[in-house]
């Protein structure tokens, strides 16, 4: 099963205060230990919400929001896409991170056999 990993943002993130050379160091070691295992598949930082914009839906009309958004707990500073065998095992990647405060949310992907025999995905 694939899940996204999203780290959510906080004030020092949203700031674009960037983490110390030694909890840099942790993290990278952290991800190339993700690496090693196979289990990542993707992922990036995000900048502040303040160089974001939001885009809302109403019928045909579009209305775009420059950031920054203020609630940061709802935010997300980062994201990882893995590839792990249960959300158990994700779980457990997640609890070996070295990170020290903060909040990580879990979410696993939709694959195509969720959609049953009906779909069939576009070949490009």
């Amino acid at each position: 099963m694939r899940v996204m990993v999203m780290g959510k943002a906080t004030k020092e993130t949203e700031a674009g205060v960037m983490p110390s050379t030694t909890d840099f160091a942790a993290m990278e070691q952290y991800n190339e230990e993700l690496v090693k295992a196979g289990v990542i598949l993707a992922g990036d930082g995000l900048r502040a919400s303040a160089l974001g914009v939001r885009i809302y839906f109403t019928g045909d009309k579009r209305t775009v929001v420059d950031g920054p958004f203020t609630e940061a707990k709802e935010l997300i500073a980062g994201y990882m896409i893995w590839q792990v065998k249960s959300m158990e095992e994700a779980i457990e990647w997640v609890k070996r991170s070295p990170v020290q405060e903060g909040e990580v949310e879990l979410r696993p992907l939709f694959e195509a056999e969720d959609f049953g025999d009906e779909y069939t995905p576009e070949v490009r």
